[in-house]
C-alpha cells in the first residue's frame, strides 16, 4: 500500500518507519529543514513543503495513495490536508493534541476517517488507523488502569524471587519481562528477578504504590509509564 505522512516529527517519523518495516511505500511531507534532513538520512522520500497545500500533496503522490496521515502539531494543517486527501479518494487520519477536543472533531470532521490523539495511541495506533484497523488505548477502555514498566533494584523485596513466586495484588498482572538490557518478552515462571531486570505490569491505580514497593522498593524512582505502543517521551 502507498501512504503519505505529513510530518517528520516524532509521531510522523515513527509511523513512517512502522509502515515501511511492514513493506508499505511511504512518502513524507515536511517543511522544517532539520526534520527533512533527518528523514532523508533514514532513506525516506521527503517532499519539502506545506502539507496543507494541494500542489505539495500532489507532488507527494496523493492521487495514487491509499491513505494520508496528517500528523503535524498544527490542527489547521491536519484538517486541510485531510479534506484535500479525501477529495483524491484517500483514507484520512487526522492528529489532534488536545483530548478535550476529540469529541468535537469526531462530531464535526465527518469527512475524516479517523481522529487520533497520539499522546494515547502513539505510532502503532496511527499506523493501524491508516491501515483501517482499530486500536484502543487502555485509558479509553478503563481510566483506572495503568501500564507501567518497573526496574528491579537491590532494595526490592522480591529481588531473587522467580516469576512464579511473585505475588502481586489482585488488581495487577505481569505482561512482559526483560533481563537487564535485553528485549522484553512473555515472562517464564522460572525466570529469577535480579537487579536491573524489567517488568511491565498492568495495574489498577489503587494498587500501583503497592506494586512499586514490591518491585522497586522505597528509595528508587525506576518507574516508567507506557502508552499503547510502549513508547514514552514528548511527541512532535
Amino acid at each position: 500500500m502507498r501512504f503519505v505522512i505529513i510530518s517528520a516529527g516524532r509521531v510522523g517519523l515513527r509511523t513512517a518507519r512502522v509502515l515501511r518495516e511492514e513493506g508499505h511505500d511511504v512518502t513524507i511531507i515536511e517543511r522544517d529543514e532539520a526534520k527533512v534532513r533527518r528523514a532523508r538520512t533514514q532513506s525516506f522520500t521527503v517532499i519539502d513543503g506545506d502539507g496543507s497545500r494541494e500542489a505539495v500533496l500532489e507532488e507527494a503522490g496523493v492521487a495514487d495513495a491509499d491513505a494520508v496521515g496528517a500528523l503535524t502539531g498544527d490542527l489547521n494543517v491536519n484538517f486541510t490536508a485531510c479534506m484535500i486527501a479525501k477529495h483524491h479518494g484517500c483514507r484520512t487520519v487526522m492528529r489532534i493534541d488536545e483530548a478535550y477536543r476529540e469529541g468535537i472533531y469526531r462530531k464535526y470532521a465527518e469527512e475524516v476517517d479517523e481522529v487520533i490523539y497520539p499522546e494515547r495511541l502513539g505510532a502503532i495506533g496511527a499506523k493501524n488507523a491508516l491501515l483501517g484497523g482499530t486500536i484502543r488505548a487502555i485509558a479509553d477502555i478503563a481510566q483506572h488502569l495503568q501500564i507501567v514498566e518497573l526496574t528491579i533494584t537491590d532494595e526490592a523485596p522480591v529481588n531473587g524471587y522467580t516469576i512464579s513466586e511473585l505475588q502481586l495484588p489482585a488488581d495487577a498482572t505481569v505482561l512482559a519481562f526483560g533481563k537487564d538490557e535485553q528485549p522484553l518478552e512473555i515472562p517464564s515462571e522460572d525466570e529469577s528477578l535480579e537487579v536491573g531486570d524489567r517488568l511491565v505490569v498492568l495495574a489498577d491505580f489503587d494498587v500501583l504504590s503497592e506494586v512499586r514497593q514490591l518491585l522497586v522498593g522505597d528509595g528508587s524512582n525506576e518507574t516508567t509509564t507506557i502508552d499503547a505502543d510502549t513508547t514514552t517521551g514528548g511527541l512532535n
